[in-house]
């Protein structure tokens, strides 16, 4: 009976550690975007959310619809919910340093997610290569045209992802300018990366120049849909050579059906897993393998995960997004006959 006894108490003990030790918190990390308008910061948003799913975090994100003062303020607000660590897709690089500022001084590290911020406070830049993205649209457009007249579409000048892929651009191009083999004959950032104001742009530099313009070199496939747009206007659509970035389902079919020339495709899920991997280990205090990457706009390096990325034309589609699960073969070949379609893997 006495040992019946003892082994209820021991039992009733061993409940009452059990349910008093602490248990472990579950890591929150708080995600500010910029936007979600364009269907590869979707990809992101959802990305992102799935890998927090995965691997059974809490997260919070906030979208400031392109707004700078509703991105500071959804900062703070992820900031009073006790985030353990912010990702910041910053709408203004240099204006995103100020909430750095904020989280640093709550002892919050700081991920700098696809574009730059202007602070070397952020304890990770996670992007792709943007230097090679700019490099790798300026290398088609010269191998495709290597003479004639260009017009340069930019991103929006607050973002610094934009100022790095002018500056290499037109390094890449800078020899063939010099020769005169290429002439640029307009060149513009464009706010918001917005696609009817890459348009207006195509549509005064082709009025301008007579229609005599060969090759559009654009940032980012949204872009370049307003661009296409101004050349269908003028039945000049598929004879004028047009860059982009992203891989967008749009792009992927003008690109199918000849109107654009080629797109850099970007993986998406990668760079999110990236993200909220190194998320993870910085709210544990944990090691992050990065490299040094320099910021031209405070002329100091930041630690960095950057990821490849890909040129993607008609000749490789099969074999880079389709073959990935990026674009669902149907989707891309819509509005190419079958006749004209490859084969289907």
């Amino acid at each position: 009976m006495k040992i019946k006894l003892l082994l209820v108490l021991a039992a009733a003990i061993l409940a009452v550690s059990c349910s008093s030790a602490p248990k472990e918190k579950r890591i929150k990390i708080g995600f500010a975007m910029d936007t979600v308008k364009e269907e590869r910061w979707q990809r992101d948003k959802d990305a992102f959310e799935a890998r927090c799913k995965a691997v059974n975090v809490d997260c919070e994100i906030t979208v400031a619809d392109n707004k700078a003062d509703k991105q500071a303020n959804d900062v703070d607000n992820l900031l009073t919910k006790g985030v353990d660590v912010l990702v910041i897709a910053p709408h203004d690089a240099t204006q995103a340093a100020s909430m750095v500022d904020k989280a640093k001084a709550q002892g919050v590290p700081v991920i700098s997610y696809d574009r730059l911020i202007n602070s070397d406070k952020i304890d990770a830049y996670v992007s792709h290569q943007v230097p090679v993205i700019g490099r790798k649209i300026s290398e088609y457009a010269l191998k495709k045209v290597p003479k004639g007249n260009y017009v340069m579409v930019y991103g929006a000048s607050t973002d610094n992802n934009a100022v790095i892929m002018k500056k290499e651009e037109l390094s890449v191009l800078q020899p063939a300018i010099d020769k005169k083999d290429i002439v640029i004959k307009a060149d513009n950032f464009i706010t918001d990366w917005k696609p009817e104001e890459a348009l207006k742009m195509a549509e005064n530099a082709l009025t301008q120049n007579n229609d005599d313009i060969q090759a559009f070199v654009v940032s980012n496939d949204g872009m370049a849909g307003g661009v296409i747009s101004a050349l269908e206007k003028r039945g000049l659509a598929g004879k004028v050579l047009v860059t982009g970035q992203d891989a967008g389902l749009e792009a992927l079919q003008n690109i199918a059906s000849g109107k654009q020339s080629m797109t850099v495709y970007k993986p998406i899920i990668p760079l999110a897993n990236a993200a909220v991997d190194a998320a993870i280990k910085l709210a544990k205090k944990e090691k992050i393998e990065t490299k040094p990457f320099m910021n031209d706009a405070i002329k100091k390096e930041v630690p960095s995960i950057l990821l490849e990325v890909t040129s993607v034309d008609k000749s490789n589609l099969m074999d880079t997004v389709i073959k990935d699960g990026y674009a669902k073969y149907e989707d891309v070949y819509k509005n190419v006959p079958d006749a004209d379609r490859p084969k289907k893997p």
